[in-house]
């Protein structure tokens, strides 16, 4: 685990945090601005010292007491909004920076693994860092980060100053490294669509404080929590590639809940596959729909419903297995359908988003 106590005090803004971290997978620090997430990570990289503050990360003791570790004795790796490349080094060089000071016995990532698993090799001979795209400076400052061989890799909104383009291409290398890496990564976020793409575990802010921690879906599909009324708000499940269907171009994913038919994706029957299933594409029905183009129909039971203004409310449902997903519909068709919770239902899965 990761262990982390921080009560820091500002004008107009305090900090006070206490909570225990899973020491694998990617961890999301979540919140609007202004909420500590930003302050928390560098309080975790000793950039800021919160007094009395505990840290510990799996078997080291890196702050408590009078015991502090300044940040260069912090076995961690940092990546920041802005790439901030070293201008006067090659590409190479950039990365060979913190790889070089490491001890050859204590290299736990290798200088020609970070280059295949960030796609530099046609990078890697480039003398001028200032002539690379945002989205290969980011890559690169990434890569220099793991060469660290850090025990915990921080990472502060590194896709906020990308394109779109960008910011897929860096998910999509992100997404490698979470699966090939066994580092694990606090990944401060405001962006609920990264979130749900790249996180395990779940850490919600607001004004200084924790409001919920836990795995991500447990946590996304609370209804007492400002994520589950964001306009995409929605439930990640992962399923299984069951079957391709070549003739009208769709593939059959299986998971707990059952099944769902999605847009043929290039992976191998037998993979692994994440998707995002957003609230306002989940309507409900009370008895079996039939001669809908709707395909994808789950059997699930209303766990809670939470009005959401004059209009509309929020539906917390359990599919087969304890899948839980979220529905958002309008107070009418509510107060229609007679829906409480307790009642079996079916649910309507409009669109599914494979996002992993």
């Amino acid at each position: 685990m990761i262990q982390a106590r921080f009560d820091l005090a500002y004008p107009g803004f305090a900090l006070d945090v206490d909570m225990q971290l899973p020491a694998h997978g990617v961890t999301a620090l979540f919140g609007p601005s202004g909420s500590g997430k930003t302050t928390l990570l560098r309080c975790i990289a000793g950039l800021e010292r919160a007094s009395g503050g505990l840290l510990r990360v799996k078997d080291e003791v890196w702050q408590e007491g009078k015991l502090f570790l300044t940040t260069h004795q912090r076995p961690l790796g940092y990546v920041f909004q802005e790439a901030s490349l070293f201008p006067h080094l090659s590409v190479r060089r950039n990365l060979e920076y913190g790889w070089q000071r490491i001890a050859a016995s204590e290299r736990k990532v290798q200088l020609e693994q970070v280059i295949l698993l960030l796609g530099l090799s046609q990078l890697i001979d480039r003398n001028d860092p200032s002539s690379l795209s945002g989205g290969e400076r980011q890559r690169v400052a990434i890569g220099r980060a793991l060469l660290t061989s850090p025990s915990l890799l921080l990472m502060d909104e590194p896709l906020s100053a990308l394109d779109t383009a960008s910011k897929q291409e860096i998910l999509f290398y992100l997404e490698r490294l979470h699966g090939e890496l066994d580092i694990p990564v606090l990944y401060v976020s405001h962006a609920l669509d990264e979130v749900a793409r790249l996180a395990d575990y779940l850490v919600l802010l607001e004004r200084g404080r924790v409001i919920a921690s836990g795995a991500l879906n447990d946590t996304l599909s609370r209804l007492d929590l400002p994520t589950a009324h964001l306009d995409d708000a929605g439930a990640v499940i992962e399923a299984k590639v069951a079957v391709h269907d070549e003739a009208y171009h769709l593939t059959r994913l299986d998971f707990s809940g059952g099944n769902l038919w999605v847009s043929k994706v290039e992976r191998a029957v037998g993979s692994v596959v994440r998707a995002r299933l957003l609230a306002r594409d989940v309507s409900v029905a009370i008895a079996a729909p039939h001669g809908s183009s709707i395909t994808n129909i789950l059997a699930a039971r209303i766990v809670e419903i939470q009005d959401e203004g004059a209009d509309r409310v929020s539906l917390r449902l359990a599919v087969g297995g304890g899948q839980i997903i979220l529905s958002r519909i309008t107070r009418r068709s509510r107060h229609q359908l007679g829906l409480a919770a307790g009642m079996e239902v079916f649910a309507q899965v409009k669109s599914v988003a494979l996002i992993a």
